[in-house]
């Protein structure tokens, strides 16, 4: 397996304006993604992102920094970095959502890169592929269905 990027493609039943703002905004991210999220969707942007209970001592809390914010087109940020340091290639894996109208909805792309530049052992590579690919594949189905009662409830 080459272990370069994940892909994944979705529909949702929403318009690209909505779905943007389901990816982009903390509180609406924590309905489908991670636990909490502190962050402003604007290009240099920093924060980050918890998963599972931080008062238990037990959280992941990766660091992010946004790349892209076009609205209703495109959103992409920097995550996994230490904290502390600047993310760029080689320190953090990139994170890209492309929105295109389709039909009466969205079609969303995700694509997530970096993991050969991290300059992991192989079995840790293979590890976090592994983990990332699982996570998108039980994550975005959560978007998939979030997204479209965020636009009813307009």
């Amino acid at each position: 397996m080459e272990h370069g990027s994940i892909e994944r493609e979705v529909q949702i039943d929403a318009s690209p304006e909505t779905v943007f703002e389901v990816i982009t905004s903390p509180e609406h991210l924590r309905e489908w993604w991670p636990d909490e999220a502190h962050f402003e969707p604007t290009p240099g942007a920093t924060g980050e992102l918890v998963f599972g209970d931080r008062s238990a001592g037990t959280a992941n809390v990766p660091q992010i920094t946004v790349v892209e914010a076009e609205p209703s087109r495109l959103f992409s940020f920097r995550w996994t970095h230490a904290e502390g340091e600047v993310a760029a290639e080689g320190n953090s894996l990139f994170v890209t959502f492309e929105l295109a109208p389709s039909g009466n909805g969205t079609r969303l792309r995700m694509t997530e890169s970096g993991f050969r530049e991290m300059g992991w052992e192989i079995a840790v590579l293979e590890q976090q592929y592994t983990d990332h690919s699982n996570g998108w594949d039980h994550f975005l189905p959560r978007l998939v269905t979030y997204a479209p009662s965020v636009e009813a409830g307009r």
